[in-house]
């Protein structure tokens, strides 16, 4: 059967109605308006990432400059500021408390705006910022990083109260200022990408594709317009060789794995209770159980000269460039006052001071390695400790490589991390972020249900109130009834009876 063909006016006629079917979405303001606001959104999630990072650094740095002078002023400090940060979060903010990343799975789980409020918000995520930034401050081994997810998660979340505007769902938009924070917060675009996939939709398929990358995108180029480029812990020209480069990598995914899942599920108990007078404290007398932890932590601090302060991130620097050795105890104590930091319940993240014991348990290995080895296998420490403890070898491994540029430890980077994650599987099967999200949603879930009970007493109260006030008064009083009642009957021959007999009290 034989097309028929078109005049020259009909076929003008037939593009210009199929020119117009295609570019009218492209001339749609509204369109253009949701692109709009979520690019503002991403501006705005770098921009509190980027400010986040120059704060650390300036409160890092007057902590380390005030212990310089006065060491001892530690035993004062720490304690007050763990329990400032401790009263300031659970009376005011409960949901800053922790690292940020287990409030971000969680709001992504769950489909309640009510419960998703109390994770995410701007309010939430500013004070995240200043509760951080007061934690490193007193000398808390907390980071960044985490409470970096919570502050993008928020402030992508900000734009599901515009349901008419939005280019994603409630979820997507969680999962890609989740993304947006991490790639601002270390500079690591491939890495946030990673982690979006990785840990915000572990169980479920990644379905934010374009959502995350304009994210992450737009939260990159800040990063770029306000610090410019730079890598987070310089450049690092370590290698191996082959074949004998395949004992660091046996060594240090065996090692980190193990000690990673170890100490993950530690958290991961810990997170639970505490047994004994030590769990009663925490949970009558939180406030004193976060000064105690405070203490804990400035004694470890004057005894290790200091070294265990903050994110550790410029021990871990000094290390990889050859500046300094970390001493061998520098792995179990940095892993303490995390701990420690962790039981307090400021807030404040594990993600960066993970990457610190990582970097101590390659300094440790390399005493059995040759001497060229060595800052080789600092990196693969931290690989093999980051992907043991969370559970993300994917993201580990593309995040250490994006922080050090070494695109030459690839290989090492992604064997040793497949290492880590399947001795981890086998000493902690639940991941530490997820085990945290779930008991962060049970207790959000548990306080929502109670508000709303409590509220429907109220109004059911204030419902009662309002309908005995307007009833009518049903029961009169004795004196209304007596006065009320009508007067006897007369007798027969016309005269009423007298009060005070049967008869009336007249005689016959």
């Amino acid at each position: 059967m034989s097309k028929e063909k078109l005049s020259p006016g009909a076929a003008f006629r037939h593009v210009r109605r199929g020119g117009r079917r295609y570019a009218l979405p492209w001339l749609s303001l509204r369109r253009w308006r949701k692109r709009m606001l979520l690019v503002g959104a991403a501006l705005l999630a770098g921009l509190l990432a980027i400010l986040f990072a120059i704060g650390a650094e300036v409160a890092i740095d007057t902590h380390s400059q005030l212990m310089r002078q006065m060491p001892w002023l530690t035993l004062l400090v720490a304690p007050a500021g763990f329990a400032a940060m401790a009263w300031v979060a659970q009376s005011f903010f409960p949901a800053t408390q922790g690292s940020g990343i287990p409030q971000a799975i969680a709001a992504s789980l769950n489909d309640d705006s009510r419960i998703r409020r109390k994770l995410l918000s701007l309010r939430i995520a500013i004070m995240k910022i200043f509760l951080t930034l007061g934690g490193l401050l007193a000398g808390a081994s907390i980071g960044r990083e985490g409470p970096s997810v919570q502050v993008g998660a928020a402030v992508m979340h900000m734009l599901t109260r515009r349901k008419r505007d939005r280019m994603a769902s409630s979820r997507d938009l969680i999962v890609a200022g989740s993304g947006a924070g991490i790639a601002a917060a270390f500079n690591t675009p491939l890495g946030g990408i990673m982690f979006a996939i990785e840990e915000m939709c572990r169980h479920r398929a990644f379905q934010a594709n374009s959502t995350t990358l304009i994210a992450v995108i737009f939260a990159g180029l800040m990063s770029l317009a306000v610090l410019g480029q730079y890598t987070y812990f310089g450049r690092t020209p370590a290698a191996l060789a082959w074949p004998s480069g395949i004992w660091p990598v046996l060594l240090c995914g065996t090692v980190g794995g193990l000690l990673g899942g170890i100490f993950s599920r530690l958290l991961i108990a810990s997170s639970r209770g505490l047994p004994g007078r030590l769990g009663e404290l925490s949970n009558n007398r939180p406030i004193v159980f976060a000064a105690a932890c405070g203490l804990v932590t400035a004694l470890i601090g004057l005894f290790t000269g200091g070294l265990t302060y903050g994110t550790g991130y410029g021990e871990t620097k000094a290390a990889l460039e050859g500046v300094s050795q970390l001493p061998f105890y520098f792995l179990f104590a940095k892993m303490a006052v995390i701990w420690v930091a962790f039981l307090s319940r400021i807030p404040g993240g594990i993600f960066a001071p993970a990457l610190a014991v990582g970097a101590g348990l390659g300094a440790d290995l390399a005493f059995f390695l040759p001497p060229e080895q060595s800052a080789a296998v600092l990196t693969l420490g931290m690989v093999g400790f980051l992907a043991g403890m969370t559970q993300t070898p994917i993201t580990s491994l593309v995040i250490v490589m994006e922080m050090t540029a070494n695109h030459q430890m690839l290989l090492p980077l992604m064997a040793t991390a497949v290492i880590a994650h399947g001795l981890s599987k086998s000493v902690c099967p639940v991941q530490i972020y997820h085990a945290l999200a779930y008991a962060t949603l049970r207790k959000v879930q548990t306080d929502v249900i109670k508000e709303t009970h409590a509220r429907q007493q109220a109004t059911q109260a204030a419902t009662t109130d309002d309908a005995a006030e307007s009833a009518p008064n049903e029961l009169p009083t004795a004196a209304t009834t007596e006065s009320a009642a009508p007067p006897p009957p007369d007798t027969a021959d016309g005269t009423r009876p007298a009060e005070g007999s049967a008869t009336g009290g007249r005689v016959p």
